[in-house]
């Protein structure tokens, strides 16, 4: 698949109770089908998709480029499912002070036998997204999908302030092979974005493998007293180092105590295998990552990628033609296949029928 993060408007506000009971419903008959059809993993694999995904709030009745999409179409098939264990799906975070919480969600759920597994999965993704990719959206909404076969999915979403835009971000745990590039290099099942920002600093790019290598082995053979002196040094030294705009910092931006304290836990608490445990290091994030990744840019000379992980435009476009005209071949696939699903499963009811009647004109 593609890689692909939708990037949508911020809209604050919470939907409707009568709009989120109807969205439960339709949406619960929807992933049921797909189920029944074609199994969890695919349903799970559909999901992964921000097209497909950004249909499903559509079809819900949602507004379709609100950043509310995410956070709605989440809910719904959480609550829709909670109670249908029959189903093999299982839902764990959501929004604010649930995604929080998920961790502690995963671990009380009886139906899977691989929790502390799936807590790991869940802070890693987090972490890659809040941490890794430092593209100004701080995420706040967190969702991992989990099916009886051990198949998962993440879709979560950052916060952009300034621009007033969200981007969500999607996972899939099929999509890279090797356990040791698992997580870390170009892990996401793609991203959709009306625009790219400049100067993101990506740690996890097609091209990091050496990166990631450089600090993970500078750490290896470094005392943090020894880190510390040498960012110091660079920090104090700025004629000296000819640091290039994206790796912009100043020395207000900076507790160096704080930073020896994170290193001394990592050299302590992991064995530096692999730049994942790097990132399950408490208190290991954007400012760490920074740092670590100034040191092996003047060090080894290999600088951090500064290329925006997003590539295509959003979704199918619009009918004025902005962000690009309607792409009515992908459209109409989409809708063929919502209609062959609904079909094949004969459903019945009077709002189930008006809303196949709008797919089919």
């Amino acid at each position: 698949m593609t890689r692909k993060i939708a990037n949508l408007p911020l809209h604050y506000g919470s939907a409707p109770r009568w709009l989120f009971e109807r969205q439960k419903k339709i949406l619960y008959e929807i992933c049921r089908l797909v189920i029944i059809e074609f199994g969890t993993k695919e349903l799970l694999f559909r999901l992964s998709d921000p097209v497909w995904f950004q249909i499903l709030g559509c079809v819900s009745g949602f507004d379709w480029h609100s950043s509310g999409v995410t956070t709605t179409v989440t809910a719904a098939i959480k609550e829709s499912f909670r109670n249908h264990p029959e189903w093999g799906i299982f839902v764990f975070g959501g929004k604010g002070k649930t995604a929080v919480n998920t961790p502690k969600e995963i671990l009380n759920c009886p139906y899977i036998n691989t929790q502390q597994d799936y807590v790991t999965i869940s802070k890693l993704t987090a972490k890659v997204d809040n941490s890794c990719i430092q593209d100004g959206y701080q995420i706040y909404h967190h969702t991992l999908f989990v099916d009886k076969d051990n198949n998962w999915c993440v879709v979560q979403q950052g916060m952009n302030i300034s621009t007033k835009t969200a981007r969500r971000y999607h996972w899939f745990n099929t999509i890279t092979k090797s356990e040791d590039k698992k997580f870390i290099i170009s892990p996401h099942t793609g991203i959709i974005t009306q625009q790219n920002e400049n100067n993101v600093l990506n740690f996890v790019d097609t091209e990091a493998q050496k990166l990631q290598n450089n600090i993970i082995e500078y750490l290896k053979l470094q005392q943090p007293e020894k880190i510390v002196k040498e960012f110091q040094k660079i920090l104090d030294n700025t004629t000296t180092f000819s640091l290039p705009y994206r790796h912009y910092i100043t020395q207000e931006d900076y507790d160096t105590q704080r930073l020896y304290k994170i290193l001394c836990k990592i050299k302590q608490e992991q064995q530096l295998n692999s730049f994942k445990d790097i990132l399950l290091t408490e208190g290991v994030g954007a400012k760490t990552l920074r740092a670590l990744g100034l040191i092996s840019e003047v060090v080894y000379g290999y600088p951090v990628s500064t290329r925006d992980p997003a590539r295509f435009s959003f979704a199918f476009g619009g009918k004025d033609g902005h962000p690009y005209p309607v792409d009515k071949k992908n459209y109409d696939k989409t809708l063929s296949l919502f209609k062959s699903i609904i079909d094949k499963a004969q459903i019945e009811g009077k709002e189930k029928l008006r809303i196949l009647k709008v797919l089919g004109t």
